[in-house]
């Protein structure tokens, strides 16, 4: 699966509703910039490397009692490796 911007927007949604934070919260957050989600909602584009790191953020900070959403790849940590090769 190839991962684009819509994964982050996807994210930044779900978290944001989680949370009940506003856009720019949730974007001074991942990008310590209020208004980059709403730049890449309206088209702007991400570097890998912002990419990578704002997918590492909401991974490290994603809400316990929330679902990570469907169809957006989430990182495999080595301690979430280790519960899911224990639970199999």
């Amino acid at each position: 699966m190839m991962m684009n911007t819509a994964h982050i927007l996807t994210l930044a949604d779900a978290y944001k509703a989680a949370l009940g934070l506003e856009d720019k919260t949730v974007s001074s957050r991942v990008f310590d910039d209020s208004k980059k989600l709403t730049a890449i909602r309206t088209g702007s584009d991400l570097t890998v490397s912002r990419f990578n790191a704002a997918i590492r953020w909401f991974d490290e900070n994603w809400p316990e009692d929330a679902e990570w959403p469907e169809g957006v790849l989430r990182p495999i940590t080595p301690d979430r490796f280790d519960n899911e090769a224990v639970a199999s």
